[in-house]
């Protein structure tokens, strides 16, 4: 098990994502790195950019588990309460430019992992 604590976290989400794929647990993960990259980038950029408007007492911890069968990483960060899985799906099936902007990534998320939990 990995564990981070990032703390102050505005500006940081690189450094955030390539601590995450650096980490044993991942390295020795045989699920393509491009997915883990992606999925880690959108939940990331969205807790940084999201989470805490104010910039008070932010932080982030990530806290990675592979336990030879299944990789999860959580992240917890005491920020404004959003459940990803709540969100509406985008229509895919819309013109480009009809298209709403926002909401795809979650939507990769959930259709490129295999479980996707929230919990506040």
């Amino acid at each position: 098990m990995s564990e981070y604590l990032f703390q102050p976290i505005r500006g940081r989400a690189d450094e955030i994502i390539q601590a995450i794929l650096s980490s044993e647990e991942v390295a020795g993960c045989p699920i393509d790195k491009n997915t883990i990259n992606l999925v880690c980038e959108e939940i990331v950029v969205n807790i940084v950019s999201y989470a805490y408007p104010d910039n008070k007492n932010e932080y982030l911890q990530v806290i990675i588990l592979n336990d030879g069968i299944n990789l999860t990483i959580s992240f917890i960060d005491s920020g404004i309460p959003f459940n990803p899985l709540n969100a509406k799906a985008p229509d895919i099936n819309l013109p480009l430019e009809e298209r709403q902007i926002g909401g795809l990534g979650i939507f990769l998320v959930k259709q490129l992992m295999d479980d996707v939990t929230y919990e506040y």
